[in-house]
C-alpha cells in the first residue's frame, strides 16, 4: 500500500487543532478552529477525493481518540468521510491503548513503529492513509516511509503549536506533482519525496550571477 499523509497546515507549519477550540488545546494552544472559516466547496471536493482512495487508516492515539468521538456520531450514509472512517480498518499507534472502542480498529501498534508500518505497506489494497497524527508523522518522516504528502495550506500564521516538521527533522527534498488554490484562498499541494536532498551556491562571474548546482 502507498502511505499518504493528509493534513491542514498554517503558513508557519502548525497543524494543531484546525477543527475547533476544544479539538487539541494541549500545550496551551489557544487558536483551535483556525481552519473553519476557510472551508468551502473546493475544500470539500479535495477532501472527498482523499477518501475515495483509502484502503486502511494509520493514526496516532490523540488523533484516533478525537476522530472517534466526532465521526462515530456521523451516520449520514452520503458522508464519504464518515463512511470510510467508521467502516474501514484502522491501525492506531499507542503504548497505552488496550481496548480500542472504535469499530473496525484492526490493530494497536505499541512498539517498533517503523517496522510495523513498513510491513503494512507491503499489503495489497488502496492507500494506507495518515490524517493528523503529528507525533506519528515525525517518526514516519524520519524513517523515510511517507510516499506522498497532501497538504491544504491555510493563509494564517498561528505563532505556536504542533508543527508538521519538527525541529531537527531529516532534511528532505520533494517534487510538487499537483497544486491548486481554493476559492477561500487555501493552497492545495501534493508532494512526493525526490531522489535526494541537495544544496548549491551562487557566485558572481564576469559581473553576472551564476548558479552552482551539484552534479
Amino acid at each position: 500500500m502507498k502511505l499518504t499523509v493528509h493534513t491542514f497546515v498554517s503558513l508557519d507549519g502548525v497543524m494543531q487543532g484546525p477543527g475547533g477550540p476544544d479539538e487539541d488545546a494541549s500545550g496551551g494552544f489557544e487558536h483551535g478552529g483556525w481552519l473553519v472559516p476557510h472551508i468551502d466547496d473546493d475544500f470539500g471536493r479535495i477532501v472527498d477525493g482523499w477518501f475515495d482512495r483509502v484502503g486502511e487508516f494509520l493514526l496516532g492515539r490523540s488523533t484516533y481518540d478525537m476522530m472517534r468521538v466526532h465521526w462515530s456520531q456521523v451516520t449520514d450514509p452520503e458522508d464519504k468521510v464518515a463512511a470510510a472512517l467508521n467502516g474501514l480498518s484502522k491501525h492506531v499507534v499507542s503504548t497505552t491503548l488496550t481496548e480500542p472502542a472504535w469499530q473496525n480498529t484492526a490493530a494497536v501498534i505499541s512498539s517498533g513503529v517503523p517496522g510495523a508500518v513498513a510491513a503494512l505497506k507491503e499489503r495489497p489494497g488502496g492507500e494506507l492513509q495518515v490524517h493528523g497524527s503529528c507525533r506519528l508523522l515525525h517518526t514516519l518522516h524520519d524513517a523515510g516511509l511517507i510516499d506522498e504528502y497532501r497538504l491544504l495550506v491555510c493563509p494564517v500564521v498561528l505563532g505556536s503549536g504542533k508543527r508538521l516538521f519538527a525541529e531537527g527533522a531529516a532534511a528532505s527534498g520533494y517534487t510538487l506533482v499537483h497544486s491548486e488554490t481554493t476559492g477561500a484562498g487555501m493552497v492545495y499541494q501534493v508532494l512526493r519525496p525526490s531522489a535526494a536532498f541537495g544544496t548549491g551556491d551562487i557566485e558572481v562571474e564576469d559581473g553576472r550571477e551564476k548558479l552552482l548546482l551539484p552534479e
